[in-house]
């Protein structure tokens, strides 16, 4: 009997000296930045050695960096399980929940380390930072639930804004009128890292914002034989390489259309400038020139990874008032030729969802928990049939047996998605009726990944792929102005 033990505990012995050589390895890869080798890593020390916290930490942390929060909300929470004093556990369950805009959440856990290390400073630090948002998300509902919440259009008196002497960049006409000479302006300007006037940036949201609220949710185009549209994924704030698709891609035109699938904006810390030009081209070219909204055209996001900070930053928090309305009013989902759907997130939690029902969502709000509105902005493909908890812990992830009943349902052919970075720029799944674009290369300088955007031409309804690199931009990193709490947190 003692023999038999004896071999038990050497094979265990044996076993966790495997998984520490395995999170060694796993370790190196997140070095290198190659999470999804880290992943693979920790996931094998975890099977070797369940027991171990710090495993089921560093996995954490490898999904928070590959933005799949729910899985590592589920990781910090086993870690915690097994070692309730394993501080980094509490840390990363408040990042995911932060991610996920759970705040009071967060708060709970960054709450527990203070008691626990009531000198460190970083913990009072984040315990604070996420307190003032708990208390202001309560003070937003309590306005939200008065009804007759005033647009910021109301309040503005774009008129009596004067445009300095000193200012010598780009300015819309008396009418406020969008050109391409102005564009072209604009776009050079911001090249230089100078700032539009917020005289016209008021004048393109207050524009913009009437020019969409007046399109439906669910955008439908016919593209003549002749006529080929580009769709472009993600450019999350990534001014210079939007600027590299229009030099590699033409400038947008009556003749060269596009889509922008969404995301436009945060992680990048150019995102004004994005979304800018974006808004500044729908409205020079409204009938072919077309965005449709991601889960980063929406407050919360916004609040953590970036854009609000940074629109705070270069004009005024009544300004990003005024962006959050205009992003309510981006259609969610496309149709091209009746044949080819697209959207920003995927496809639905349950079967059965039409056409005529993403024609009936009333989007001009925040995005809620569930729901078609939700599955548009956040579900993910996954491989397996079926459906599965969501990676990210919002929505679902959908298998190919799903995609293919909701095309054979609603007499289409494919659907084009974004959401989710690529080493190749794309990603054709699903037997060819699933495919996801992304077009900020090397996103957030460490991914090293490609963009690409898609060529669509009306006769075949082909997708056509193709690829870029990163063009190199000013010394400002991304997320510059996020949140402190998820620049902290994804350490």
């Amino acid at each position: 009997m003692a023999g038999a033990a004896d071999c038990g505990s050497v094979k265990m012995a044996e076993a966790e000296r495997s998984a520490e050589t395995l999170k060694e390895k796993a370790n190196n890869y997140f070095k290198e930045k190659d999470y999804e080798n880290a992943i693979k890593y920790y996931s094998e020390a975890v099977e070797l050695n369940p027991d171990n916290a710090i495993y089921y930490g560093n996995r954490s942390l490898a999904y928070l960096r590959t933005e799949c929060y729910g899985y590592a909300l589920a990781d910090a929470t086993l870690a915690l399980e097994l070692d309730k004093n394993y501080i980094k556990g509490y840390y990363r369950r408040a990042t995911s929940n932060m991610a996920l805009g759970k705040f009071k959440a967060a708060l709970k856990d960054y709450e527990t380390v203070v008691k626990v290390r009531p000198n460190d400073k970083d913990a009072k630090l984040k315990y604070q930072e996420c307190s003032k948002i708990v208390k202001q998300k309560a003070f937003e509902r309590a306005i939200a639930s008065d009804e007759l919440k005033r647009s910021v259009v109301d309040s503005l008196d774009i008129e009596s804004m004067t445009i300095e002497e000193d200012y010598s960049g780009p300015k819309l006409d008396e009418g406020g009128k969008i050109t391409m000479k102005f564009m072209k302006e604009m776009m050079s300007w911001f090249k230089g890292q100078k700032k539009l006037h917020r005289k016209c940036a008021y004048q393109i949201l207050v524009q913009v914002k009437e020019l969409l609220s007046k399109l439906p949710s669910l955008v439908e185009i016919t593209l003549k034989e002749t006529e080929t549209i580009t769709i472009c994924g993600d450019t999350h704030g990534q001014f210079y390489d939007l600027l590299n698709i229009f030099e590699l891609n033409g400038l947008p035109s009556e003749t060269n259309p596009y889509l922008f699938n969404g995301d436009f904006v945060d992680r990048g810390s150019f995102s004004v400038e994005v979304i800018l030009t974006l808004f500044g081209f729908k409205l020079l070219f409204p009938d072919c020139f077309y965005l449709l909204r991601g889960n980063h055209e929406t407050d919360n996001m916004n609040q953590m990874y970036g854009f609000e900070g940074e629109v705070k930053a270069k004009y005024t928090a009544q300004m990003f008032e005024l962006f959050s309305e205009v992003f309510q009013w981006l259609p969610l989902a496309q149709s091209i030729n009746g044949k080819v759907l697209v959207m920003h997130g995927g496809l639905f939690s349950e079967d059965g969802v039409t056409l005529d029902d993403l024609r009936k969502i009333n989007r001009n709000r925040q995005p809620p928990d569930s729901g078609p509105m939700c599955d548009l902005l956040w579900s993910d493909p996954q491989a397996p049939d079926g459906r599965s908890v969501s990676k990210r812990g919002v929505s679902c992830q959908f298998g190919p047996d799903v995609t293919k009943r909701f095309l054979e349902q609603n007499q289409l052919d494919y659907i084009i998605r974004s959401h989710e970075m690529k080493s190749e720029g794309y990603e054709v799944t699903h037997n060819g009726q699933c495919i996801t674009v992304f077009s900020a290369p090397n996103y957030c300088d460490q991914m090293g990944n490609k963009g690409a955007y898609i060529h669509l031409r009306g006769s075949d309804l082909k997708p056509e792929f193709h690829q870029f690199a990163a063009v190199p931009h000013p010394n400002v990193k991304p997320m510059a102005y996020a949140n402190s709490l998820m620049q902290m947190g994804m350490m």
